[in-house]
């Protein structure tokens, strides 16, 4: 206790990796107990271990927390990065470990700059979304079971159209939030596509990846939910134009369960500090195996026996025949 008292209080960030199954999500509801969420495990922990004072836990302003990305409900991270000002106590990350549960881990500290902002200073975010690959089977003439697999033509029609969202785009239609005149809905992605299938427990998986500058609530689940129908037979090609239009376009929204926040960049950030004798580059090399060994033993896992007991794809996947991709409501 006494020792924490006079550890100096510094601005560091945090590397996070949690599976978000049984969670509101990242951000944490203040005066909104029935919703748990990440950040109450994590402010809890910080609390407990002395890097915080307890007054601190209530207002989160107080020691200049902000987390670089507010994932949605039962999404999980491998990456996440959270930037906050805590007492620097020895064995830090143990401590603060010691108070969380096994399926959230600190996997790494370093000092940045006072005035460091994990949101603002952050310049892309890299998602991954591992999904059963009979989500792609054709609804006329493939099999819709787990036996299905994935062949080579498929795979390059996906990838062909996850292609089609690199650029700047309007995405107002992939968001509730925003209208089709609001600016902010101007999003640019660098990079999509779908990796190599591969087997687990009987089951087809592949993983999509995304990377974008930032994201809109439901963003990534409703790009990768239009791929679907569009490959499944359900909708045109056309309507990936259309729905960047004005029109309003009914987009699916595929399920939470895949959906993986891998890494976050800070570029323009290392370029100017990383190097100047005094803070870190943000990057996180040595924690790789770390962050392999957790997705290995809590997230890939976690999604993989959820969608066979819950079968949230397939359950999500008879949906989409009601949804009208033809008509549009101006």
């Amino acid at each position: 206790e006494d020792q924490s008292k006079k550890s100096p209080k510094r601005k560091i960030v945090l590397l996070m990796a949690y599976s978000g199954k049984g969670y509101h999500g990242m951000q944490r509801n203040v005066g909104s107990s029935q919703f748990k969420t990440i950040e109450d495990d994590l402010v809890s922990a910080l609390v407990q271990s002395g890097c915080i004072p307890e007054n601190h836990g209530e207002d989160m302003k107080k020691m200049s927390f902000q987390r670089c990305a507010r994932t949605d409900k039962g999404v999980s991270a491998a990456g996440q990065i959270v930037s906050l000002k805590v007492r620097l106590i020895d064995d830090i990350l143990e401590k603060i470990n010691n108070h969380l549960p096994s399926h959230i881990r600190i996997l790494g500290l370093k000092r940045v700059t006072g005035g460091f902002n994990s949101k603002n200073k952050c310049d892309a975010r890299t998602y991954s979304y591992m999904l059963p690959t009979f989500a792609f089977a054709h609804k006329d003439h493939d099999v819709q079971e787990e036996v299905y697999r994935l062949d080579k033509e498929t795979l390059e029609k996906v990838n062909k159209l996850l292609a089609c969202y690199k650029g700047t785009h309007n995405f107002h239609n992939f968001t509730s939030q925003k209208g089709p005149r609001d600016p902010s809905a101007k999003r640019y992605i660098m990079e999509m596509y779908c990796g190599e299938p591969f087997v687990r427990e009987n089951v087809e998986f592949a993983v999509i990846q995304v990377k974008g500058q930032s994201f809109m609530m439901h963003q990534i689940r409703k790009m990768i939910g239009l791929v679907i129908a569009i490959v499944k037979g359900y909708a045109a090609e056309s309507i990936l134009e259309r729905s960047w239009g004005e029109e309003k376009v009914d987009v699916p929204k595929a399920p939470g369960l895949g959906l993986v926040l891998e890494r976050v960049h800070f570029e323009k950030y290392n370029r100017r500090f990383g190097n100047d004798g005094l803070h870190e580059p943000l990057e996180w090399t040595e924690e790789e195996g770390k962050i392999a060994v957790f997705k290995e033993q809590y997230i890939y896992p976690t999604i993989i026996n959820t969608e066979r007991e819950e079968k949230s794809m397939a359950n999500w996947l008879n949906t989409l025949s009601i949804h009208d991709f033809n008509s549009s409501a101006v």
